[in-house]
């Protein structure tokens, strides 16, 4: 019986396992497998050492400088996808060559940051100079970690990618564990960081060299890495625009609320934002493919749409738990001294869970190399400190602000992402990609 139910169910799960949607949720279902292994190092470190404080602040620190590395990764993704980086060898000779950069820049930066480690310290706020030290280091390493599954990405091996963001929660536990546990302390707990990216770069080179092979001695690489740096700015500054419109609420917070209540404000925060992790790894998904499709003459939309959809499975469970089990929540994830603010995590889980579809609205417009969104989205998040400072001093009502500014932004990113293009590749106005001519310096990059 169970081998004529396997042959007759077997192709229809085959290309279940195949299909897009099955592509975009496997990522989605990484990204949320990271940041539970995240949500677990908070509360190991939080009982290993006794300033957790220094630890998270330097994390942070670390985050700021992420940035360059989720851009870099989107940008390489879609140069990789329409052939712009290179094919076969050629695209490994392009993998070798800005390693080769990465890995000189990474050198020469660890340098100055151990030179300047003791004003490094200061700026972040720690005592801890030598783990100061290790961020920039580590912001490098993270760099080229992004470039690395960007090629990955744009090879449509989205299984390693989705592996490698679980090792890196994985690997950074398990060795920031045992170096805290051994007696290293806040410094030994934040060189898992960067010993997990190279374990995951390791990792990642594996099945790049399985699909590419090796580059010839001598051969060069389809552009240079400068280049591509300069190409990737829409990226970073849309980039930078999603991180101050999803963390600038926990800071204004420290300024509006006392102490305990801006504690318990960040708390409800951190887990109100479980839906932007989604929506990252369905990200992950929807950029090649839309690049692709785009490059084809193809209407992207669909993928916008089912990247939407599995968000929006993923949000209804979590806003019900928000809505009628967020004390239980809370207590158990922060403990009771958490719970001054949990009447705003509904409200918050909505405003994030906005963000979310915004985000995912942002990444399709760079996949079709639109920049115009930078500007109106911009200013909202520019706005939204100036209205935070100015909000209610209870949670629920400066909950409702930033739920009001991110409907705003959602409302910007789909009026300029819906509206269909004037001439799509393949179109007689607009020639596919190989008949195109190159870009300048500078010139809108996916980024």
């Amino acid at each position: 019986m169970f081998k004529r139910l396997r042959e007759r169910y077997e192709p229809q799960l085959s290309r279940l396992g195949g299909s897009d949607t099955a592509k975009a949720a496997g990522l989605a279902g990484a990204m949320v497998a990271n940041n539970v292994i995240a949500l677990g190092s908070v509360i190991v470190f939080s009982r290993l050492l006794t300033d957790y404080g220094s630890l998270a602040a330097l994390v942070s620190y670390f985050l700021i400088l992420a940035v360059v590395g989720y851009a870099m990764q989107l940008a390489t993704a879609r140069e990789a996808v329409l052939g712009h980086l290179g094919t076969g060898a050629g695209l490994a000779a392009t993998i070798r060559n800005w390693t080769k950069w990465l890995l000189m820049f990474t050198a020469v930066m660890t340098v100055l940051s151990v030179l300047f480690r003791h004003p490094i310290a200061e700026a972040v706020g720690v005592k801890q100079q030598w783990g100061a030290a290790l961020g920039i280091p580590a912001g490098c390493l993270y760099l080229l970690l992004c470039v690395l599954r960007g090629f990955l990405q744009g090879l449509g091996d989205y299984r390693s990618v989705g592996i490698s963001l679980v090792g890196e929660q994985a690997a950074r536990l398990v060795i920031g564990g045992v170096l805290a546990a051994v007696g290293l302390g806040v410094t030994g707990a934040y060189i898992g960081t960067p010993l997990s990216f190279v374990a995951m770069m390791f990792y990642c080179a594996i099945p790049l060299r399985r699909r590419l092979g090796t580059a010839a001695p001598g051969s060069r690489p389809a552009i240079p890495l400068w280049l591509h740096v300069v190409r990737a700015w829409a990226a970073i500054a849309a980039l930078g625009i999603i991180a101050v419109l999803q963390n600038i609420d926990i800071i204004a917070a420290k300024h509006r609320f006392s102490s305990d209540l801006a504690s318990s404000y960040s708390a409800t925060a951190v887990a109100a934002k479980v839906l932007i992790w989604v929506a990252m790894g369905a990200g992950f998904y929807l950029v090649p493919e839309v690049s692709r499709r785009h490059s084809a003459g193809e209407d992207g939309r669909p993928v916008l749409g089912k990247a939407l959809a599995i968000v929006a499975v993923a949000a209804v469970p979590c806003l019900l738990i928000y809505a009628f089990g967020s004390t239980p929540l809370i207590r158990a994830a922060f403990g009771s001294k958490r719970l001054l603010a949990v009447d705003a995590l509904f409200i918050l889980g909505v405003a994030f869970t906005v963000l979310a579809a915004t985000y995912l609205a942002v990444q399709y417009m760079l996949a079709l190399k639109r920049h115009w969104f930078l500007l109106p989205l911009g200013l909202v998040a520019i706005a939204e400190p100036i209205f935070l400072l100015q909000a209610s001093k209870q949670p629920k009502g400066f909950a409702t602000v930033v739920l009001g500014v991110q409907i705003v932004g959602a409302v910007i990113a789909f009026a300029m992402a819906l509206r269909p293009d004037k001439a799509r590749p393949g179109s007689a106005d607009h020639p596919p990609p190989e008949l195109e001519e190159p870009e300048l310096v500078g010139a809108s990059g996916l980024s």
